[in-house]
């Protein structure tokens, strides 16, 4: 701990006076965050420029590892900050988390974390962007702490994720209406889920509708029920957000960036949020060659459409 404290001290100076003589910054930190070590990645070539901090989707998945593949545009408008939450990528490797992963105890890291990058870069306010289930801990910052915010970029986001699941049954359904083994599978699922079976295979269908062949072999069966038994309990809590519901006004910008061939959080439920939700400012682009990654499928449009807001 005391190795920790040292360590964060001595960044913490070096951060400070850059403020006077701004200087190029790649480096990855350990931060007690939510009573466990968690790793940032913090990039920039100037410690002034504003901050973007990524929340990865998943739940249990970085972004850290190819954030340069959509990131290399950003760069010349952001510090880039990448953050592997509890019991994901390096953040895992250093320890497992101590308890029960949940929306409300990650939504709180995310407000820690978020402090943490103010204070260490001398900033009032920071860029936020969720990606998927980052936006269950982005939209939770969104409701509650919209004044450390400029702006929230919501990506392919969870908005009434139950309803969204609902129709991507029934999509799934109607695509391998001919496929006996995928019919069989797919009537086993209801909603809520009962067991991590039955999201097994609404998940294992989705992907195989696009093009993963290895969902049907025995070892991703085997990862995926792994990864239930962590996050399970922590998707269960998505499939009850309803944000036309509960949360019909925000106090800061929000931008919606949605790809126009999503299924898993459907384009269309994203799209009629938009309309209802009231902010101070707000815009929605849709990418025409996209399903649920577009900061893959089209990078260099996902990365100036960021910039386009900022003017």
């Amino acid at each position: 701990m005391k190795k920790i404290s040292l360590f964060i001290f001595t960044l913490l100076s070096i951060f400070y006076f850059a403020q006077l003589n701004p200087v190029k910054t790649d480096t990855l930190l350990t931060v007690e965050i939510g009573g466990i070590k968690q790793a940032i990645e913090i990039k920039t070539d100037n410690t002034n420029k504003p901050i973007l901090l990524f929340l990865s989707g998943g739940p249990g998945s970085s972004m850290m590892k190819n954030a340069d593949s959509f990131t290399h545009i950003l760069k010349n408008q952001f510090t880039i900050v990448q953050w592997d939450q509890r019991d994901a990528g390096k953040t895992l490797e250093l320890n497992p988390s101590s308890v029960q992963p949940s929306v409300e105890l990650m939504g709180k890291d995310t407000y820690e974390v978020i402090n943490f990058l103010l204070k260490t870069l001398n900033q009032k306010k920071l860029y936020l962007l969720g990606s998927s289930w980052g936006n269950a801990l982005g939209f939770y910052i969104v409701r509650n702490h919209p004044e450390l915010l400029h702006a929230y970029f919501a990506v392919n986001p969870v908005i009434s994720q139950l309803a969204s699941e609902k129709e991507l049954l029934k999509t799934l359904k109607s695509h391998f209406k001919d496929n006996s083994v995928a019919m069989q599978e797919l009537s086993q699922v209801h909603f809520p889920f009962t067991n991590d079976e039955e999201m097994f295979y609404l998940r294992k269908w989705l992907f195989y509708k696009d093009g993963k062949q290895y969902v049907t072999s025995d070892d991703f069966k085997k990862g995926f029920l792994q990864w239930s038994k962590t996050w399970s309990a922590a998707w269960n809590e998505v499939m009850k957000i309803d944000l036309p519901k509960t949360l019909k006004k925000v106090n800061c910008p929000v931008y919606f960036l949605v790809g126009k061939n999503d299924i898993q959080t459907l384009t269309s439920i994203t799209e009629k949020y938009y309309h209802e939700v009231r902010a101070p400012k707000k815009d929605l682009f849709l990418f025409e060659n996209s399903g649920h990654q577009i900061h893959k499928d089209e990078a260099a449009k996902f990365q100036n459409t960021i910039i386009k807001t900022l003017d």
